[in-house]
């Protein structure tokens, strides 16, 4: 009964439009009590602080202060001018540039909704100039923003690696690895969807021109102008190179990178592209200490909220309930998506992982699904729910910046889910997407 009155109180808590961080805390605060009494509150602070004080998550208040610094330096507008002399002169070259900055911002800030939040700025504007309507621009960058939790250096990876260690080990690292090739596969997806996406513009903005007709108008750039612009880009493309590079020799762990990715982030930002002044370090310090507490509370209240699904026995019971069910590996890895995509919708990856890893993983590596597998399946998944309706973060974030109600972007992300989908699908049923890289560099 109590395991039951968990999930219900913890639903009913987000119909009432609690804050998800909120609803764990309180939903397990309640059971605890009714089940040990208010002698148990004293374990509150133990649970909680033991959740956010290990050394691997150290890593992502660096990782956001690095991704605040990169934001401020001026990185995500030389990424999209770069990309723009490169690609604009082709058909749909647009999108290209919007995917391919997506891409490069995604491997240095590690978070759906502040790749968009960098990107979007910019290229939601520039898709308008373009012909697209606003709706059709802000969907394809509230979807390009989720890969950046698939790519390394990703948040989420590095909170699923923490809690699949209590059930098999697996580092970060090989997570990171294991991240590219479905980023990339995704990044492709987003292509073939915004092109199509494309086609269907009614409200255009350039003159009567299709957004690929107007993308194809701008002449090709010089070979001069695009090695000034990569040189201009240079250091923010070095940012993934040097982070991934000297995880994936050895140099350093995940952790000791994100405190190399802020000294470099200052570096570029203060030296080379002095976009970085003093009087800016106080509000750095501030937005990237929000951000970190944010992420912080809901790894805390998560870590209640999943310590008594374990202690209830409720990853328990449900392994063995499923399995009574099926043992079909096709059917449980399809099963895990649904409520994936289901759940994501409605909170963050973050909180998600803390909930279902306890329930799921147990139940797939049952039945011999790879453990790297099932953390890229989830946190594709999850992805997915950064821009779906109703609580899709990247919506919010995206609406935020173009003045679009976010009930009107949901009506532009048809192509993007369904193509993002397809490659859930894939990462799914084809275990080498996941673990042919991470194999091959013996991670």
């Amino acid at each position: 009964m109590l395991s039951a009155l968990l999930f219900v109180l913890f639903f009913c808590l987000l119909l009432i439009h609690v804050p998800v961080a909120f609803a764990l805390g309180v939903s397990a605060l309640v059971i605890l009590v009714l089940g040990s009494g208010f002698s148990s509150l004293a374990l509150l602070p133990s649970i909680m602080y033991s959740s956010i004080s290990s050394f691997t998550l150290l890593a992502i208040p660096f990782f956001v202060l690095a991704g605040v610094i990169m934001s401020y330096s001026g990185i995500s507008k030389r990424l999209v001018d770069f990309a723009y002399l490169c690609f604009g002169h082709k058909k749909n070259g647009i999108v290209i540039v919007a995917i391919v900055a997506a891409l490069f911002f995604s491997a240095i800030s590690g978070s759906g909704p502040a790749t968009v939040a960098a990107m979007g700025a910019i290229l939601i504007p520039a898709l308008v100039k373009n012909g697209f309507n606003k709706n059709s621009a802000s969907a394809l960058i509230a979807s390009s923003g989720a890969l950046g939790i698939i790519l390394p250096p990703s948040i989420a990876f590095i909170i699923f690696g923490v809690i699949a260690n209590d059930f098999v080990g697996i580092s970060i690292s090989r997570l990171f690895v294991a991240g590219i090739i479905p980023g990339l596969l995704l990044a492709a997806g987003l292509l073939v969807a915004s092109i199509f996406a494309s086609k269907r513009v009614s409200h255009l903005q350039t003159a009567s021109k299709r957004p690929d007709e107007a993308a194809a108008s701008v002449e090709r750039a010089s070979l001069a102008a695009i090695l000034k612009a990569f040189y201009r880009a240079l250091f923010g493309l070095l940012v993934p190179v040097i982070i991934m590079g000297g995880i994936y020799s050895g140099m350093f762990t995940p952790t000791e990178a994100a405190v190399v990715a802020v000294f470099y982030a200052l570096l570029v930002g203060g030296v080379f592209y002095r976009e970085i002044k003093l009087k800016h370090l106080g509000r750095i310090l501030v937005d990237s200490s929000v951000q970190s507490a944010v992420i912080m509370f809901i790894i805390g209240a998560a870590s209640l909220f999943s310590y008594l699904v374990t202690t209830q026995h409720v990853a328990e019971g449900m392994t063995q309930a499923v399995l009574g069910m099926t043992e079909n590996r096709v059917l449980l890895l399809l099963l895990t998506a649904v409520i994936l995509l289901v759940i994501g919708a409605f909170i963050d990856a973050i909180s998600a992982f803390y909930i279902f890893v306890p329930i799921l993983m147990p139940i797939l590596l049952e039945v011999g699904v790879d453990p790297t597998t099932i953390g890229v399946l989830m946190t594709v998944a999850l992805a997915i729910g950064l821009f779906t309706p109703p609580v899709g973060l990247n919506l919010f974030v995206a609406s935020g910046i173009s003045g679009v109600p976010s009930e009107q972007i949901v009506r532009g992300i048809g192509p993007f889910l369904v193509s993002s989908i397809v490659v859930l699908l894939i990462v799914m049923y084809v275990p080498a997407v996941s673990n042919w890289l991470p194999d091959l560099l013996n991670l």
